[in-house]
């Protein structure tokens, strides 16, 4: 297939079944890394910019202004390159090196805080920020990942829609929770064409999108330090809290077991799932969403010193707790 611009290219049905995983059922991993921009996050970037341009709100030559801790920086940096758009990232120390390089190359500008908000996060900083940005210059565009409906849209068109056209019948579906666009899409979705499906949230510990306790995370992905507006949790049917140790021992894991180095959000969705295993029926078929890929986490998660540093010599060889169940 041709296309003209590189954001158009959205690989949307790339799954790998994971033999052995979940032993006596089927296990699919959607493998959303396989785009320009390295992400799921381009399907909501797309969704939210094209939802601007048809409703007026976005002209060519347009600015654009969004909070984030590196995926959809860089996808809306991939789109902004490719329409003629100035877009400006505000994001914080979470970001990886990786991506924050990315989105520079891009063309993109980037604005760092680095005051923790109230719940000790820095997604309550970003927002005020970009509203102060927008209060001094009516002309900059804020998407607003968190509440635009266009996000969680995008995924129950496309997401949802090719999980369930590729895979057919879905027992269990883990999506990771940071917007929860992506969750909230296929929630959509699939309590429309298939309100039998199982759908798990998967959230991190110190997350505070599902009522927990707010807590120290450095891992972009998933989490938030305040509850996105998009956010329904009573749609799905449940939420696993995992500690982010044991989502660097699972992505170390499926580099080394399967070939696969792949990012936080990742590690953390099949972490939660070893941990639910036992009450998932035999002969099941699991799907799991995989955000994007580990080549941005070669600093971080798979760097030994870093990973020490973090949370503390002897995390790799420690057995880990078990994800909670909330």
């Amino acid at each position: 297939m041709i296309y003209q611009r590189a954001c158009d290219i959205v690989t949307d049905e790339v799954f790998l079944e994971l033999d052995g995983f979940l032993p006596g059922s089927h296990l699919f991993l959607k493998l959303e890394g396989m785009n320009p921009a390295g992400s799921v996050k381009l399907k909501s970037a797309l969704g939210m910019v094209e939802d601007a341009e048809r409703n007026g709100v976005l002209w060519p030559g347009g600015r654009i202004v969004e909070s984030s801790s590196g995926s959809l920086g860089i996808a809306l940096s991939v789109i902004a390159a490719a329409r003629g758009y100035h877009f400006t990232c505000v994001t914080d120390p979470n970001i990886s090196p990786q991506s924050l390089a990315l989105i520079q190359a891009l063309g993109a500008e980037v604005v760092q805080v680095t005051r923790r908000d109230d719940n000790g996060g820095y997604l309550g900083t970003r927002i005020a920020r970009i509203r102060e940005m927008t209060e001094a210059d009516p002309g900059l565009v804020w998407l607003n990942q968190y509440a635009n409906p266009a996000n969680a849209q995008a995924h129950a068109r496309r997401t949802a829609t090719s999980i369930l056209k590729n895979i057919g019948h879905v027992d269990v579906l883990l999506v990771g929770a940071g917007t929860t666009g992506t969750l909230m899409g296929c929630t959509r979705h699939f309590r429309t064409y298939s309100p039998w499906t199982r759908i798990v949230a998967v959230d991190t510990t110190g997350s505070v999108t599902f009522g927990g306790p707010p807590g120290p995370r450095y891992i972009p992905g998933l989490g938030t330090s305040r509850r996105p507006e998009l956010c329904r949790p009573d749609r799905v049917d449940e939420v696993v809290l995992v500690d982010e140790p044991d989502a660097v021992r699972m992505c170390r894991r499926l580099a080394r077991e399967h070939g696969l180095p792949v990012g936080g959000s990742t590690g953390s969705v099949l972490a939660a799932l070893e941990s639910i295993a036992d009450r998932i029926p035999a002969g099941s078929r699991v799907v799991a969403l995989s955000p994007d890929m580990g080549d941005r986490y070669i600093r971080t998660i798979y760097d030994d010193m870093w990973v020490a540093d973090t949370f503390g010599t002897g995390v790799l060889e420690a057995p880990g707790a078990q994800p909670v169940a909330v």
